[in-house]
């Protein structure tokens, strides 16, 4: 079958062939399931959408179905709705968090000169992972062979 135009193909549900667009129907630029927006074809910040296949269980499912219908938008929609959520990372967690204070400084604190590299021996008592041979850092196993 040949084509004037490289997107005016349409599937249907279940075929393996293209089938030409009806006359009069103009075939999507993008896959989509709101109308395209004017800001040049960007939809939530990115310029394209990639589409994902995704596996739920029935309750999943269920629930996103209803969500969906609750909203009175896809499924798509509303699962793109989650991942966004999550994505974003609140301000408090700049503001308010420990791990970002200054180190506070002790001048009595004696660690010993490999407590950075074999922090696990130290902290849960595994086997040493590195030791010194020669002013220099190797792997204990290597170590143990020279």
């Amino acid at each position: 079958m040949k084509l004037s135009r490289p997107y005016s193909v349409m599937y249907e549900r279940g075929m393996k062939k293209a089938v030409p667009f009806p006359p009069g129907l103009r075939p999507p630029d993008v896959m989509q399931d709101h109308p395209k927006p004017s800001s040049g074809g960007v939809v939530n910040g990115d310029a394209a959408m990639v589409r994902t296949q995704i596996y739920l269980t029935r309750s999943e499912h269920e629930f996103v179905t209803a969500e969906a219908l609750r909203r009175g938008e896809p499924m798509a929609a509303v699962i793109r709705g989650y991942i966004d959520d999550k994505m974003r990372l609140p301000d408090a967690a700049w503001e308010s968090n420990p791990m970002l204070d200054a180190t506070p400084h002790d001048p009595d604190l004696a660690l010993p000169e490999d407590a950075a590299i074999n922090h696990d021996h130290y902290l849960y008592g595994s086997p040493k992972r590195y030791l010194k041979k020669r002013g220099r850092w190797v792997l204990a196993k290597e170590g143990a062979a020279r």
